[in-house]
């Protein structure tokens, strides 16, 4: 299996949703359709590009754009036959797969802000014994994904819990020790390779030095100061509010390009799709387990931007890039936890997520002051880049929120789409 949460060009910019941001043409976005102060029509537009990806066959579609004027504009589209499942809101929760990124290396860095690690560290310090050559891996090549190590999701262990057939429990040295049983790609530091490992590693890293689990610290940490009700790393299958069911196509509709040892889900079968909106995301652990909601995000993003959760000099770090093409040295860059890209309607920062049933995007700009979130309800589609129609929509809509984030005529290109 390819690195679960990243796609396309090099393992990509950031999949078939931040990658498509960057996508649309410079000469698009000159030619609007609609003028950005219009809110009401911003608005209509954005709901029918939804309406459009859901027509694709997207079960469900949740869109909020805030560029900061104070009006956000919250949108939530399903297809009728998930009307039996739940009735689709805005506001609820849904699982944010590798966005958990951003959320975990938030945690390092305040521990580093605090004087109980450093970015130099190497592995080895925290972690004694569990990564090959740790001595020569540090933890900053962790969180930028270039520490070489292999990705465990690519393991066939971890498969039937991607399923949902396999329901145990994974904690993140039983994640860390599935990825290094592999040779490592490269030698550390030499280049940029997305790797759920580099995740799972930090997570053992921060329950090693606090001697608290992931649940304990985002929640003590992050979504009890600032008030993220819905916002949670989860220790089983359950939700805690209402959500967003998530969906795959069920064996026989699979498109052909998904390979046959990944066509049968665990979940509730109805209309060509399972429900795989109870299974487990424990295999996701540091690396992509939380659940949110796009609220619940856009604030994360504004108090992180802002410098509410870290002080300046570790805000720095996080916004310091590698290339993720080396073909593209000036191109998208990662950060630490973070990803960034130039599109002509502005430079955000963000990241994506994809775990059966969910995709999502999450955007904001250098300050934290616009913030964007689109959750598609199922994800094979852009894991295998499997449906063109699905794709197609998708890119228009996030061409189209993209803009609109930053307070930009919605391309006449997108509009189309």
């Amino acid at each position: 299996m390819r690195p679960y949460w990243t796609r396309a060009a090099a393992a990509s910019a950031l999949a078939a949703s931040l990658t498509v941001a960057a996508a649309f043409p410079a000469a698009a976005a000159a030619t609007p359709s609609v003028a950005w102060s219009d809110t009401k029509a911003q608005r209509a537009q954005l709901q029918q590009l939804a309406r459009n990806l859901v027509n694709a066959g997207a079960p469900g579609v949740i869109v909020r754009v805030d560029d900061g004027s104070g009006q956000p504009i919250e949108i939530a589209e399903q297809a009728t036959w998930t009307r039996q499942d739940h009735l689709l809101k805005a506001g609820d929760e849904f699982r944010v797969g590798s966005t958990t990124k951003t959320m975990v290396a938030t945690l390092l860095l305040q521990l580093v802000a605090e004087g109980k690690l450093a970015l130099t560290d190497p592995v080895e310090k925290w972690l004694p014994g569990k990564v090959p050559n740790g001595k020569a891996i540090t933890l900053r090549m962790l969180l930028n994904h270039t520490s070489g190590l292999f990705d465990y999701t690519q393991d066939a262990v971890i498969r039937p819990s991607i399923l949902g057939t396999d329901r145990r429990r994974w904690t993140s040295a039983k994640l860390l020790a599935v990825g290094v049983k592999h040779d490592p790609l490269f030698a550390p530091g030499a280049k940029w390779s997305y790797s759920n490992t580099n995740y799972a590693a930090v997570g053992a890293v921060l329950e090693q030095v606090t001697g608290a689990g992931l649940a304990e610290l985002i929640r003590d940490r992050i979504a009890r100061p600032l008030n993220l009700k819905h916002t949670y790393y989860p220790t089983d299958s359950t939700w805690r509010g209402s959500h967003a069911h998530g969906y795959e196509l069920d064996a026989a509709h699979m498109p052909p390009a998904v390979p046959a040892e990944f066509r049968h889900f665990a979940g509730t079968a109805h209309h060509d799709h399972v429900d795989v909106s109870d299974n487990d995301p424990g295999w996701g652990g540091a690396a992509g387990a939380v659940v949110s909601t796009a609220q619940d995000w856009s604030r994360f993003y504004t108090a992180l931007m802002s410098g509410k959760l870290l002080p300046a000099a570790q805000l720095a770090q996080m916004r310091t890039t590698v290339p993720v093409d080396p073909q593209q040295p000036d191109g998208p860059g990662y950060g630490l936890g973070i990803q960034t890209a130039a599109t002509p309607c502005g430079t955000f920062w963000g990241h994506d997520g994809g775990i059966p049933g969910y995709l999502t995007t999450h955007l904001t700009d250098r300050t934290g002051g616009r913030t964007a979130t689109v959750l598609i309800s199922t994800e094979y589609w852009a894991e295998y880049e499997a449906d063109p129609k699905i794709a197609k929509a998708a890119q228009a809509l996030q061409s189209a929120v993209t803009c609109t984030m930053f307070g930009k005529p919605v391309p006449t290109a997108a509009h189309a789409g």
